[in-house]
């Protein structure tokens, strides 16, 4: 029996320096693959399986947009763009989530993702976008709404069978779990999240083109001021799209290029993936290199004592 080949190279190390000397570690992967699902280029394990998290969220919108839905309620790029959030809870950002209810004759209530500590409303969870555009489209389809986050929900279905032909995949040989918001995640290699972003970077399908442009016209919904997200589109002006995801995840795609980078942090370090994305975006040429200083004074420059300086580069495949 032959054992399938594993796509592997030297890990990365991100290195926390107090004043120049070591003083927390991190262990990251990252891969970089094309539309056509071939890779490009890895550093650490390329096949490492893990949760794709809030990284899910542009197609899971996906699923809203080639339904219809946006056209049923007239809705428009900004609606989209907060459907694709984990965004802060702003108040533009709340009003932006109720507005889809709005159009989709929907209630507040009906929102099954939590209330947030210390607020008062489902709308100021981060995920709220992303369940109001779910309850969006169960309404344009006459599907049930209070068990809208239940896997074999016809909806939770629809997105499935969305992502899995996405990558050519039967879509029951996913692993789902449920996301911190309630709703469905799924368990894949990271590779294939660098496809999907490389997919949907490409520009060949009308509407991940246009959840790319709502994305990056309109970063300050996708996650908020200061945060990685929102930056980095803002600086790069629509030639990257990005979206985080918990527990060390972060996914860009190169607009117009039909390349994705997806990156894993072993230990879930937020601080470090946002290092790794700067250190490999600078090394793949995908940023300028006053953007790339930029992100870096923003992201891996902690303060006036400590930085994050990353170990380790991208070989080649």
């Amino acid at each position: 029996m032959t054992r399938a080949k594993r796509y592997q190279s030297p890990e990365l190390e991100v290195q926390l320096l107090r004043e120049g000397i070591i003083e927390s570690v991190h262990i990251g992967h990252a891969v970089v693959c094309d539309s056509r699902g071939r890779i490009l280029s890895v550093a650490g394990d390329g096949d490492a399986a893990t949760f794709i998290r809030s990284s899910l969220k542009p197609f899971q919108a996906l699923a809203v947009a080639a339904a219809g839905t946006l056209e049923r309620y007239e809705l428009d790029d900004r609606d989209l763009a907060i459907m694709c959030a984990s965004h802060q809870g702003r108040i533009e950002q709340v009003r932006q989530a109720f507005h889809i209810l709005w159009k989709a004759e929907l209630e507040p209530n009906q929102l099954q993702c939590p209330v947030p500590a210390g607020k008062q409303s489902s709308l100021e969870h981060n995920c709220s976008g992303k369940h109001a555009g779910m309850l969006a489209l169960c309404q344009q389809r006459n599907w049930p709404l209070a068990s809208y986050l239940q896997r074999n929900h016809p909806l939770q279905q629809f997105i499935l069978n969305t992502v899995a032909e996405l990558l050519s995949m039967p879509a029951d040989e996913f692993i789902g779990a449920h996301d911190d918001c309630g709703a469905p995640t799924y368990l894949m290699p990271l590779r294939q999240m660098a496809i999907l972003f490389a997919k949907l970077a490409s520009g060949d399908n009308l509407e991940m083109e246009r959840i790319v442009r709502a994305m990056t016209h309109h970063p300050e919904m996708v996650a908020g001021p200061g945060a990685f997200d929102t930056e980095l589109m803002r600086l790069t002006e629509g030639e990257l799209v990005s979206k985080s995801g918990a527990e060390g995840i972060q996914c860009i795609g190169r607009v117009g290029q039909g390349m994705g980078l997806a990156i894993k942090v072993r230990d879930g370090s937020k601080r470090a993936k946002h290092a790794v994305a700067v250190h490999l975006l600078k090394q793949l040429g995908w940023v300028s290199p006053d953007t790339a200083e930029q992100l870096a004074e923003s992201f891996m420059m902690l303060s006036p004592y400590k930085r994050l300086d990353v170990q380790g580069d991208l070989d080649l495949m």
